[in-house]
C-alpha cells in the first residue's frame, strides 16, 4: 500500500476514534443535564452507566479539544474536522453554564453556537410597532388588541388535528418531489400540554420522529404550516434523517448519531428549519393553500386573510425581540417582570404567553438566537449559492446543507 494511503488511513480512523470519544462525552453530559442529548440513535453500549463528576468530564473534553486541533484531516474530511472540533469545544462551555459560571450572553452564544446576535434597541422595533398601530383594530393597547386580532384566526381545538395533518401532508408532499426520503421515514404526533415550546420533533432513529405540539396556549393558522414544516418536511425530521442517512450509515461519522442540543449543531437546525418554510411553501403558494384548504378546514373566515399575512409579515420584523430581552435578562440588566413586559410590548403577546416565554429563555439562555439568527444566516448561504429563480436549484442547495452540515462561521 502506497504510503500516502496508509496515512489518511490512520487519519480516517484517528478522526473516527475521537468521533467516538466525543459521542460518549455528550453522554456523559447528558446525565447532568436532561436536556442536553436531543437525540441519539448510536451504540447502545456507549451509553454510560455512571454519572462522572463535571471534573473529570471536562478534562476528557480538554484533551479531546487539544488532540484535534493538532490532527490534520485529509481534505474531504476538513469540515468533518472543523465540525468535531466546534462541537467538542462547545462542550466546555455547557460545562460552565451548568455549573453556574455562564458567560455573557453573546460570548455563550459565539461559543455555543458559533454566532452573535446583532445589536437591536427598542427603537427599531418601535416603529414596527408604530406600523402595526395603523392596521391591527380594536381598542386598548397594541398587544391587547393583537390578542384579540389572533383570536379570530385560532384553529378550535376539535379541528387542530385535521389542519396540521394537511398542513404536514402538504408539506411532505412537496419535499419528497424535492430530497429522496426513505421509504420507511415516518412520524407520530401527539399533543401535549404544559410545556415551554410550542412544538418539537424527538427524532427516534431509523427515520423515525415523535412530533408533539404543545396545546396550553391558542394556535393560530400560521402556525399549522410553521409547524408542519419545521418540525417535519423539510425542517428536523428531514434534517435528521439525511444526516442519519449520508453521513452515519454511509461514512460511519458516528459523531452524527449523537445530537446535542446547547451546540453549534442547533443553529443550523433551528435555522434550516425556520428557512425550510419558506423553501417548502413559497409565499404566493402558501398563503394559496392556506385560505383555500386550512382557512377552510379550521372553519376560518377567509375574508380577513389579506389583513392577517399583512400584520404577519410585520411580526416577522419583531423575531429579534426574544434576543433583545434575553441578552438583557441574562447579563443581569433587567428583572424577569421587566423580562415580561418588554415581551408583552414586543412580541405582542399576553402576559401569560410572555410568562411562558421567560421560562423558555430562562431554561435555554442564548438558544433564542438559533431561531431568527439561524434562520438568516441560512438564508444567506441558500440566497448566495442557489439561483433563486430556480426552485430545484434551491432545494438542491438546501438538501445539500441539511445532508453536510456545517457550523455558522462555515456558513459563507
Amino acid at each position: 500500500m502506497p504510503v500516502i494511503s496508509i496515512v489518511q488511513n490512520e487519519l480516517a480512523m484517528s478522526l473516527n476514534s475521537l468521533a467516538e470519544q466525543y459521542v460518549k462525552l455528550v453522554l456523559a453530559i447528558g446525565l447532568h443535564h436532561p436536556h442536553y442529548v436531543d437525540a441519539y440513535y448510536g451504540p447502545s453500549d456507549w451509553q454510560p452507566t455512571i454519572k462522572e463528576p463535571l471534573e473529570n468530564i471536562q478534562h476528557q473534553v480538554t484533551k479531546l479539544v487539544d488532540t484535534l486541533k493538532k490532527t490534520t484531516p485529509r481534505e474531504s474530511e476538513t469540515l468533518r474536522h472543523t465540525f468535531l472540533l466546534k462541537q467538542s469545544e462547545s462542550i466546555l462551555t455547557f460545562i460552565k453554564v451548568i455549573s453556574g459560571n455562564a458567560p455573557k450572553f453573546d460570548d455563550e452564544s459565539l461559543a455555543l453556537y458559533d454566532a452573535v446576535s446583532p445589536s437591536k434597541t427598542e427603537s427599531e422595533f418601535d416603529e414596527v410597532l408604530l406600523a402595526l398601530e395603523k392596521i391591527v383594530p380594536g381598542d386598548g393597547n397594541l398587544s391587547e388588541r393583537m390578542v384579540t386580532f389572533n383570536a379570530q384566526f385560532e384553529i378550535p381545538k376539535s379541528k387542530l388535528d385535521d389542519v396540521f395533518k394537511a398542513a404536514v401532508a402538504r408539506s411532505r408532499e412537496i419535499t419528497k418531489q424535492f430530497i429522496p426520503l426513505a421509504d420507511n421515514e415516518n412520524f407520530q404526533l401527539e399533543y401535549v400540554t404544559n410545556q415551554i415550546w410550542s412544538g418539537y420533533n424527538w427524532y427516534k432513529g431509523d427515520n423515525f420522529s415523535l412530533i408533539q405540539m404543545n396545546t396550553d396556549f391558542p394556535i393560530y393558522i400560521s402556525r399549522a404550516v410553521d409547524l408542519a414544516a419545521h418540525e417535519g418536511y423539510p425542517g428536523h425530521h428531514v434534517f435528521n434523517s439525511l444526516m442519519e442517512k449520508h453521513l452515519v450509515n454511509e461514512k460511519g461519522w458516528m459523531e452524527y448519531c449523537v445530537y446535542p442540543l446547547f451546540s453549534p449543531m442547533s443553529l443550523l437546525a433551528e435555522g434550516s428549519a425556520n428557512y425550510g418554510i419558506e423553501v417548502v411553501f413559497p409565499k404566493p403558494e402558501r398563503m394559496v393553500f392556506e385560505k383555500e384548504v386550512l382557512f377552510v378546514l379550521a372553519g376560518l373566515d377567509v375574508s380577513q386573510a389579506e389583513r392577517y399575512y399583512q400584520v404577519q409579515a410585520l411580526m416577522q420584523k419583531l423575531s429579534y425581540a426574544d434576543n433583545m430581552v434575553a441578552k438583557r435578562l441574562l447579563d443581569g440588566e433587567i428583572s424577569e417582570q421587566h423580562a415580561v413586559d418588554l415581551l408583552v410590548k414586543y412580541t405582542l403577546v399576553s402576559e401569560a404567553r410572555a410568562t411562558q416565554r421567560l421560562r423558555f429563555i430562562k431554561a435555554n439562555r442564548a438558544y433564542v438566537l438559533n431561531y431568527n439568527l439561524g434562520q438568516d444566516i441560512v438564508k444567506a448561504y441558500i440566497e448566495k449559492h442557489a439561483n433563486m429563480q430556480d426552485k430545484a436549484s434551491v432545494w438542491q442547495v438546501f438538501s445539500d446543507l441539511l445532508a453536510n452540515p456545517r457550523p455558522a462561521s462555515l456558513l459563507v
